[in-house]
Parts: C-alpha cells; structure tokens; sequence
C-alpha cells in the first residue's frame, strides 16, 4: 500500500514538461510534428485517437489507417525550457520550435 501511495504522489508532483514530437512512418518516411504542454504522456493520447480513427490531422490518420500501428513510431525531439513562462510565452516557444523541426525534417505540422 506504501508503495501504490508513493507512487501516487510522485506522479502528482511531477511537472509536465513541453516539447516537441515526431510521429514517423517507418514504411514512407513520413514525418509528423507536434508540440504538447506534456511530452512524457503524448504519445498514448495520439496513439488513443489514431485506433479510434479520430485524430484531426486527416494526412497522419490516413497513413495510419493504410501501414498500421506497427510501422509508426513516437520520438520526442526537444523538450522546451519553460521556466518563467507565462502560459502564451510558452505557447510561442513550443510554435517556434514545432515550425523548425517541421522545416528540418521535411514534416507535416500536426496543428495544421
């Protein structure tokens, strides 16, 4: 009981840390970029809305649909240093950064 306790109140103290993900698709070399308040926990709600055929971004969700979850892959590509930032600071630095890798991996942008 200790230990689920602990656990529990680790998870509650810890911070979301923003950043900056890729979704690749190992069959086509597709690559698609994101930006989240909580990197450590993005991958399992895009995953989430994939198999539901859900995810707003119609070029991802039909790549998914046509190879499958197998062929993608979940990488984070920078975690943003928010320290000090307001809410929109935070924002305009996780849109920055999301539009570089973008242009550096030739990537769909997945707000767009």
């Amino acid at each position: 009981m200790n230990s689920r306790k602990a656990l529990l109140r680790a998870y509650k103290e810890e911070k979301p840390q923003p950043g900056v993900y890729a979704v690749r698709c190992g069959r086509t070399g597709q690559a698609f970029v994101g930006g989240t308040e909580n990197v450590a926990t993005r991958q399992s709600g895009v995953w989430f809305s994939l198999k539901l055929g859900s995810h707003p971004n119609a070029r991802l969700q039909g790549a998914w649909n046509a190879h499958g979850e197998t062929a993608f892959a979940f990488e984070v590509l920078e975690t943003i240093d928010a320290e000090g930032l307001e809410p929109k600071g935070r924002a305009l630095r996780l849109a920055d950064r999301r539009k570089h890798w973008c242009e550096t991996l030739n990537a769909v942008d997945l707000v767009r």
